[in-house]
């Protein structure tokens, strides 16, 4: 009789963190892993980008790569100004919208 009463106890303490598990994986895959994928896929899509490419940074500016180094672009706007930006300000979803519709 003490046997089955120990079996229901530690049962209850595996029912009762189930629903905290299940909390933890619907926000790993509903959150965690496609913020990571969006990540991996605008490092991959700025190590793609090459002279001449128009893109839109992450500040809304429009312009085309005249020149690139290691960790930064050089862009040059409409006016013909020329501003260097770094890597990570190259919006990912407006780049490819502009150069899709461009192509279009």
């Amino acid at each position: 009789m003490s046997g089955t009463i120990l079996l229901q106890a530690g049962g209850s303490g595996l029912m009762g963190m189930l629903p905290m598990l299940l909390i933890i994986v619907v926000f790993y895959f509903f959150m965690i892993r496609p913020q990571m994928k969006k990540a991996k896929d605008l490092k991959k899509y700025v190590a793609e980008l090459k002279k001449g490419d128009r893109v839109i940074t992450t500040a809304g500016i429009h312009g085309k790569i005249v020149d690139m180094n290691e960790t930064t672009f050089l862009i040059e706007t409409e006016g013909g100004g020329k501003i260097r930006f770094d890597k990570s300000a190259i919006s990912l979803d407006a780049s490819k919208a502009l150069n899709t519709n461009t192509q279009k």
